[in-house]
């Protein structure tokens, strides 16, 4: 992916622009500015580069492995939601199993992952042939241990809170997926099948955030693809259960031309909550806690305005960002170039609509996953990276409608 990455720089500053005075990225959105940016961008390097001071608490490394294997471990059921635009329509529908369990001891401890994918139906059909049994193809997910959450996956964990994030290299599991459920024996293994967009085979970025159910046992996993320019390509969801999954309200619209004015209207208002912000690695570090309030309201001629407020924790600093912004049926546009796409279920997932312009300027940038599972409290996710694309951070916040 920084390869990619470097890539995206290279091209970027290959276009002129003037010299003077610039302003920061706008692609990162104002209240993800974690401190330790808004000092500027060598410190969001140094986050990556230099040795963590941390408490011995926070330096379990190997418990906080063990915890996060935990809560992986079982037998999950799930749906493989797909949605290949910004205006959060519900592609297709795959049924998924997942079986997790460790090995090993100590440092050796490993999580092994088994993916099961109910395969779509053939094409060809004969009369009075009664309907066949599902066949459910099987993908091995690539084991995680401690060098590999470390060093390829970048995890940003939240034992208390239940919530994670990764990075992948490729899509591979999500194109398999994808094939699997969707041309099961008739994939001819062409690179683009007919009917049916894969996502990129180079993606710049695949970044999964997951949150866990605050009520119940359940779990959603959102995978941000960006393309090889740093632009959208797809968004996915898996809704997983130890139990039965029930389908997510209003995921059977899908005529982007009905606004799901339900949407915007579960967001608008004021939200306060708290955030945490943690050092990427399974070290996990402590940078930043803070109360946040976010207030967002529509005016008469339909623009969305936000404040942004963030107290530290133990200090009487506080932060106010203003933000203005259009929305396009499911798809909200802020100034300078960040979008979020509103999906069903209480979701919504934010990036920048242009990364290579944040590498360009060498800024950080953000990719956001929230769900709200109840109307008027929500969970929220950032994952916050660097302008080569190593992740630097993870933000966690849970916030309540006031």
């Amino acid at each position: 992916m920084a390869e990619t990455l470097v890539g995206l720089r290279l091209a970027a500053s290959a276009v002129p622009h003037p010299r003077g005075n610039r302003r920061p990225c706008a692609a990162v959105p104002a209240h993800h500015r974690l401190p330790q940016l808004r000092r500027g961008r060598l410190c969001a390097r140094a986050a990556v580069t230099g040795a963590p001071e941390v408490d011995e608490d926070e330096a379990m490394s190997i418990d906080n492995l063990c915890s996060f294997f935990d809560l992986n471990v079982g037998k999950w059921n799930g749906v493989f939601y797909v949605q290949f635009d910004a205006h959060g329509r519900v592609q297709q529908e795959i049924s998924t199993r997942l079986s997790a369990s460790t090995y090993g001891e100590g440092d050796l401890i490993s999580l092994m992952q088994s993916l099961y994918i109910k395969q779509g139906s053939s094409g060809i059909t004969f009369a009075d042939e009664e309907d066949p049994e599902p066949e459910w193809a099987e993908y091995k997910i690539k084991e995680t241990n401690m060098f590999t959450v470390d060093k390829y996956q970048q995890i940003g964990f939240f034992p208390d809170q239940k919530a994670f994030a990764l990075r992948y290299q490729t899509a591979g599991m999500l194109e398999t997926v994808l094939r699997a459920g969707v041309l099961g024996d008739d994939d001819t293994g062409e690179e683009s099948p007919k009917n049916l967009k894969l996502p990129s085979r180079k993606p710049s970025i695949v970044c999964e955030n997951c949150i866990y159910s605050l009520d119940g046992n359940g779990r959603v996993r959102a995978f941000h693809i960006m393309d090889p320019k740093g632009v959208l390509d797809t968004l996915i969801v898996f809704h997983e259960n130890q139990g039965t999954v029930l389908p997510l309200a209003d995921s059977s619209s899908n005529d982007p031309e009905i606004p799901s004015n339900d949407r915007i209207n579960a967001l608008l208002g004021r939200w306060e909550g708290h955030s945490v912000t943690k050092r990427s690695g399974v070290y996990g570090a402590t940078l930043d806690e803070a109360d946040t309030v976010v207030l967002l309201e529509m005016d008469n001629n339909g623009q969305l305005i936000q404040d942004n407020i963030s107290t530290k924790t133990g200090t009487s600093t506080t932060t106010t960002i203003h933000w203005t912004g259009v929305a396009n049926n499911n798809l909200l546009q802020f100034d300078g170039g960040y979008e979020i796409t509103l999906l069903p279920g209480g979701m919504y997932m934010g990036y920048p609509s242009d990364i290579s312009k944040c590498i360009e300027q060498l800024d950080p940038f953000n990719l956001e996953f929230c769900w709200m599972e109840s109307p008027g409290k929500r969970q929220r996710l950032v994952r916050t990276f660097d302008s080569a694309g190593l992740a630097v951070s993870s933000t966690y916040f849970i916030e309540t409608k006031v």
